[in-house]
C-alpha cells in the first residue's frame, strides 16, 4: 500500500480498533489506535497532514523510533515511521506522522 495515498479519513473510523505492530518476524504487539489528529499545516501532497497514536500493552520496555510494519485491519501491511511517545497508565504510546 502506498502510504502517500492515506488520509485522515482512512483512520477516523478505526479509533479504538486494534492494529498489530511488527517489530521483527518473531516480535509483534497488539496496538490500539487511540487518536487521529489532523493538522492545519502545509504539505506538498494533496492530503492534509495528520498523526496517529497507537498504544501497546508494554509496561517497561519500548522500541526506538524507526520504520516498522503496522498491520491495518482493512488495508494490510503499512510501513510507517513510528516514534515512541512514552508510557501512560495502560502501556507505551507510539506516533506516526503523515505530512
Amino acid at each position: 500500500m502506498d502510504v502517500s495515498l492515506l488520509t485522515v479519513n482512512s483512520f477516523n473510523s478505526l479509533v479504538n480498533r486494534v492494529f498489530v505492530i511488527k517489530i521483527s518476524k518473531e516480535i509483534q504487539h497488539d496496538a490500539e489506535l487511540i487518536s487521529v489528529t489532523e493538522f492545519n499545516s502545509y504539505s506538498p501532497l494533496q492530503r492534509t497532514p495528520f498523526s496517529l497514536v497507537f498504544r501497546t500493552q508494554q509496561k517497561d520496555e519500548y522500541y526506538e523510533q524507526g520504520i516498522l510494519t503496522v498491520i491495518h485491519p482493512e488495508e494490510g501491511d503499512l510501513e510507517l515511521f513510528l516514534t515512541p511517545l512514552g508510557f501512560d497508565e495502560v502501556g507505551m504510546k507510539y506516533e506516526a506522522v503523515f505530512s
